[in-house]
């Protein structure tokens, strides 16, 4: 027994007396007694054609609805061929190169990642790789504070909320402070910026295009930070970075964000792809690896692990993050995404969201009840005033196979009449005109 369940039963007291309870059982008082016990009426072995008529049951009772909503995940196209070259063995069963002398496909396709993020941002450098573009974003507060030596960090609250939960978890649990530069009219409030920042801060962290889709303009972030020493990150949708300006143009010190719409599928949520590149002058402070490319005593290109800063590889208190496996195959996912696409081809989809959102948001703006609120340019999400009953229209729409928009009063009581809706290049005209339609008749 104690091979596999080490504890002994005075182990087992000195730690329910350390957290305060009586039992083991008293662990589980959550959970409802009526659910205890439960006969879970578990089936007998099934025969593989038997397993794949019961998935395919399942799965015919799933209902395909079209997204018009974004909000940091997008419905964007997924050529085939690159399910077929990430399937391939080689690929599919890689893990993290722990020897990294005989990982070369590895080490290669993690090499070219980094080339993609480091020339769509800007950057000098960029790691391999982050779980998601919040976490990142939370990876890059920690190593601003670490870089500054400062327990706070601003957050502008045009970020998704999502993400500044997310930083929010992260801060609490290293003892660091958040606090936030307000919004003005949908966008960062610059006066509000430069009155709070100050040597106290490490930085601040923005989002372009923000949570409302629009792109704003901090050309004048990087010289009001320069007065305090502190660093400049942002997160930006990964793929935007084909039109808009670079995390270079503006001065970041850390770009991070998420990789998702560079043809990773929905995935009802994941797995996704986070990115974070930096300048060369932070890049011992990045976590993760970073791989690099020389020649070996034969003259022959060979791929290498140039610098991990990870706790496994370094002393625990030096450590900037103790992320482990980084998302190796989704890494290679955008890899083959971007170079199928191509820099036009790229672009073309992102340009092609953009119309379809812009479409969108004139026919439905046209119609009566539902009104414009920002007066900013806006990438593929944008939002949407109206006194129409927010829970009555999804399920309107979800009854004619529509997902979306999303409700902003989730997030803040004072938005509560405002819509986020999205549209990408897979949203036909015919499609919109069909949620239009429907929202005209309510």
């Amino acid at each position: 027994m104690f091979k596999y369940l080490p504890h002994t039963e005075e182990d087992i007291a000195q730690m329910l007396e350390v957290i305060g309870v009586n039992s083991l059982d008293d662990l589980f008082s959550e959970i409802p007694e009526d659910l205890k016990g439960l006969d879970l009426d578990l089936p007998l072995s099934h025969s593989e054609l038997e397993i794949y008529k019961k998935f395919a049951d399942l799965a015919a009772k799933n209902k395909q609805l079209i997204p018009f909503v974004g909000a940091g995940a997008y419905d964007h196209y997924t050529p085939s061929v690159i399910n077929h070259v990430i399937q391939r063995q080689e690929f599919l069963t890689a893990y993290t190169p722990y020897q990294p002398e005989i990982s070369q496909g590895t080490l290669q396709y993690i090499f070219e990642y980094q080339s993609i993020i480091s020339e769509l941002t800007g950057m000098h450098v960029s790691n391999a790789s982050m779980y998601d573009g919040a976490t990142a974003t939370a990876e890059a507060m920690f190593m601003a504070t670490n870089v500054r030596k400062r327990k706070s960090i601003l957050i502008s609250k045009t970020v998704n909320p999502n993400i500044i939960k997310v930083v929010e978890t992260y801060a609490l649990y290293k003892g660091l402070t958040v606090d936030y530069v307000e919004e003005l009219n949908g966008i960062t409030n610059l006066e509000d910026f430069k009155n709070k920042n100050s040597v106290e801060y490490a930085g601040i962290i923005v989002q372009n295009p923000n949570f409302y889709g629009i792109v704003e303009d901090y050309s004048m972030y990087r010289e009001i930070l320069d007065e305090t020493k502190g660093l400049f990150v942002m997160n930006h949708d990964l793929s935007a970075l084909s039109i808009l300006k670079t995390p270079a143009d503006y001065g970041v010190d850390i770009a991070v964000g998420d990789g998702q719409t560079l043809g990773i599928p929905l995935s009802f949520g994941g797995p996704y792809i986070g990115y974070l590149a930096s300048t060369k002058k932070l890049m011992r402070k990045m976590p993760g690896r970073i791989c690099g490319v020389t020649k070996d005593t034969d003259g022959k290109r060979a791929y290498v692990l140039t610098l991990q800063a990870r706790e496994q590889h370094i002393r625990r208190e030096k450590a900037n993050s103790n992320i482990c496996s980084n998302q190796s195959l989704l890494a290679l996912f955008v890899t083959v995404y971007t170079a199928i696409m191509g820099k036009k081809g790229i672009e073309e989809a992102q340009t092609n969201s953009v119309n379809a959102t812009h479409y969108l948001y004139e026919e439905i703006t046209k119609l009566p009840k539902f009104s414009k609120v920002f007066n900013h340019d806006f990438f593929k999400d944008c939002v949407i005033e109206t006194t129409l009953d927010h829970e009555m229209i999804n399920n309107e729409l979800y009854k004619e196979g529509i997902l979306g928009p999303l409700s902003l009063g989730k997030y803040d009581e004072s938005k509560k009449q405002l819509l986020l809706f999205s549209a990408t290049e897979k949203r036909s005209k015919t499609e919109i005109d069909k949620l239009v339609s429907i929202l005209g008749a309510l």
